[in-house]
């Protein structure tokens, strides 16, 4: 079917090209087998790329060696094993053809018909099109990305202030003797055992009453010093208006 006959319309088609990182440095890495050459990088300077965890980016530069390689900037540093991709339409041109009009030559005018196309046929013997799984939309289910724990080298570590060095114990790669032994206590020992944990927990309580009344006369002082502050404040205010009426009446006399 015909729409309108205006050429100067531009078809364009959907593009989804891939790649994988070369080389990452922080924020910027080289990606290849995206493109074949450095003049397929040029038109697609300043395009827009994105991974597959999200990070998006932009394509820079093309590099000399090898070919199709370039430079590319991210939001955030990206692994070896992302694979970026870059969505695009690209122009295309289709084929110059004509359909001759060959009715008007004919005896009965009528007579003549053109070929049917696929979908007419397809629509005549009532069959559907063919379809390819791979190219249907699918529900994708990925991962959470974890990503590994922040370490501060150890030659940095130590010109650090102590306040500032990271003071988190190690993990045990390995158990000790005591982990893969069970302990088990004899009746007395059970029973050394529970008074000490008693004898804590009473200790724990103790420590926690004092602390409660430890915040609350802070409290009280806190309060008794701001009172104070204010009738300080009020007797310099009186001191400094009678200083000045006093100096004044001086410059009056």
């Amino acid at each position: 079917m015909i729409l309108e006959n205006d050429k100067s319309f531009e078809v364009v088609k959907k593009l989804k090209m891939t790649g994988e990182p070369s080389k990452v440095f922080k924020n910027t890495a080289f990606v290849k087998g995206m493109f074949t050459s450095a003049l397929e990088v040029a038109k697609f300077e300043g395009a827009s790329l994105k991974t597959v965890s999200g990070i998006r980016g932009q394509i820079k530069k093309a590099l000399t060696k090898p070919e199709g390689t370039f430079r590319a900037t991210f939001e955030d540093k990206i692994l070896m094993s992302d694979i970026v991709f870059l969505r695009a339409f690209i122009p295309v041109h289709p084929k110059k053809l004509f359909n001759p009009m060959t009715n008007l030559l004919l005896e009965h005018k009528g007579a003549w018909e053109g070929m049917k196309t696929v979908g007419m046929l397809r629509r005549e013997q009532k069959m559907r099109a063919p379809s390819n799984p791979d190219s249907s939309y699918q529900k994708i289910e990925r991962k959470e990305r974890k990503f590994a724990p922040f370490r501060v080298p150890k030659s940095i570590q130590a010109g650090l202030p102590f306040a500032s060095k990271p003071k988190l114990t190690p993990k045990k790669v390995k158990q000790t003797y005591a982990d893969k032994r069970a302990v088990v206590l004899e009746p007395e020992e059970k029973k050394v055992v529970t008074l000490f944990q008693q004898i804590n927990t009473v200790k724990n309580e103790k420590l926690g009453k004092r602390k409660v009344k430890l915040q609350e006369s802070r409290d009280l002082r806190a309060k008794r010093k701001e009172v104070q502050d204010e009738k300080e404040k009020a007797r310099k205010q009186r001191d400094a208006k009678k200083y000045f009426a006093f100096k004044a009446s001086r410059k009056s006399k």
